[in-house]
């Protein structure tokens, strides 16, 4: 069965994502889907609007066929690093034929000729290019296209393409590839109508951004009937659903910001500067805002130690590093350059069993069914992230704590009912 891969957030899962599943899979002539999907956190440093068994259920509603975790290890990595995990994920299937990624151009064959030039981010020549651009000032993503421009043959082509999120998402995807050295082919379809960060909901459109979709869901239900217009009824049941029981961060960051603030304040700078993606001194820079916020939340926090140097994105990574404990070994880059260590299933249609059943002869990872019954540090970050997220909701409870240990994934069509789906692999 030809399938194509997916690297998602689905936070939540909209229409245009629809769009991109249809597109992908008719692009690649696949007959099924995997999508690999952040978990509790997405890429961006932020803490998902809803949990992942939810979002899972979003996207087996809308046809994809199975749906598998990027471990939190990953998901809270800049790009080089999580779209090295996301792919290393799909490669150890066996099964995907393809990845197709949304980016701005809607092309590939430019991405894989810079990805040629560059012979992997992380050379030397790489590193002293993009140390230079930051010390201009530049910012990060800035920095990087201006760097891997230069280093791709200072085409006006390359540091346009860069100058695009999802572009330089794509770019990574094909690096990751090269880097595998996968047998699966990069494709892409150009991203349509609603922008990266666009957030306003279009009049009239069928397709809005994430960013606007949250931001009218966070006006609570008279926001949730604004967003219906841009969600496929399986997204729009699901978000009822979990509006009703309380399972809805609308909050986003803020609804942690007393557990964010204790564990960076009970942290000495020199514990600080431990955690992932500090360094250059930004242990001092947090430590000096702290007592001086004009009011104890994460956005004043933001504004307080964000520079040019330093974006919001990389901040709010540093910031779910340091609530979630992260640091040591386990992200250094000897260690993500292994790669995911197990495939951990969250959900599955018809087609995604027969997916499952081909993997066990196929699969070059751990194919993990139940958390319980799987050990690894990896597993733990994304157990003990899963808690925190869920401790943050409106109504939270202590089952939804420990759902992610002991819950199955989620079979598409086992329960109509208001719970979330169960089921167990068999």
């Amino acid at each position: 069965m030809k399938t194509v891969g997916l690297i998602v957030e689905y936070n939540p899962f909209h229409n245009g994502h629809r769009l991109h599943l249809q597109r992908s899979l008719q692009t690649a002539g696949a007959e099924a889907s995997i999508a690999v999907m952040s978990g509790p956190f997405t890429q961006r440093g932020e803490p998902a609007l809803l949990s992942k068994r939810a979002r899972t259920e979003m996207a087996l509603a809308a046809g994809v066929d199975l749906v598998i975790e990027l471990p939190v290890l990953y998901a809270l990595q800049p790009a080089e690093w999580f779209a090295f995990g996301a792919v290393s994920l799909l490669d150890a299937t066996g099964v995907a034929d393809s990845i197709c990624f949304g980016s701005e151009s809607g092309e590939v064959a430019p991405l894989e000729e810079l990805a040629a030039r560059m012979q992997g981010g992380e050379s030397p020549v790489m590193q002293a290019a993009l140390k230079q651009a930051l010390a201009e000032g530049l910012s990060f993503p800035a920095a990087y296209a201006k760097a891997a421009s230069e280093q791709g043959g200072g085409g006006s082509q390359a540091a346009s393409l860069l100058g695009n999120p999802n572009d330089t998402l794509g770019l990574h995807y094909v690096l990751a590839l090269r880097r595998l050295a996968s047998t699966m082919a990069p494709l892409a379809v150009r991203r349509e109508q609603a922008g990266y960060h666009d957030a306003g909901l279009p009049a009239g459109g069928q397709i809005a951004s994430a960013t606007a979709v949250r931001a009218a869901l966070a006006r609570g239900t008279g926001g949730l009937d604004e967003a219906a217009p841009y969600l496929p009824a399986g997204s729009l049941r699901v978000l009822r659903r979990e509006a009703e029981a309380g399972r809805i961060l609308t909050a986003g960051w803020e609804a942690l910001a007393q557990p964010l603030l204790a564990a960076l304040i009970t942290r000495a700078p020199e514990e600080l500067a431990l955690v992932p993606e500090v360094s250059e001194g930004l242990e001092h820079r947090i430590a000096a805002a702290l007592p001086r916020l004009p009011v104890p939340g994460v956005e004043a926090l933001l504004a307080a130690i964000k520079t040019k140097r330093y974006t919001r994105t990389r901040l709010q990574r540093l910031l779910a590093h340091a609530l979630l404990n992260h640091g040591g070994p386990l992200f250094g880059r000897d260690s993500l350059a292994q790669g995911p260590q197990y495939i951990r299933v969250l959900g599955f249609s018809p087609k995604g069993r027969a997916l499952l059943k081909t993997m066990k002869k196929t699969a070059k990872l751990p194919i993990v069914v139940r958390a319980a019954d799987f050990d690894h540090p990896q597993l733990q970050l994304d157990i003990r992230a899963s808690a925190v997220h869920a401790s943050a909701f409106p109504s939270p409870q202590i089952k939804e704590m420990y759902a992610d240990y002991y819950a199955p994934p989620i079979i598409l069509g086992d329960s109509d009912s208001d719970e979330p789906p169960k089921g167990d692999l068999k």
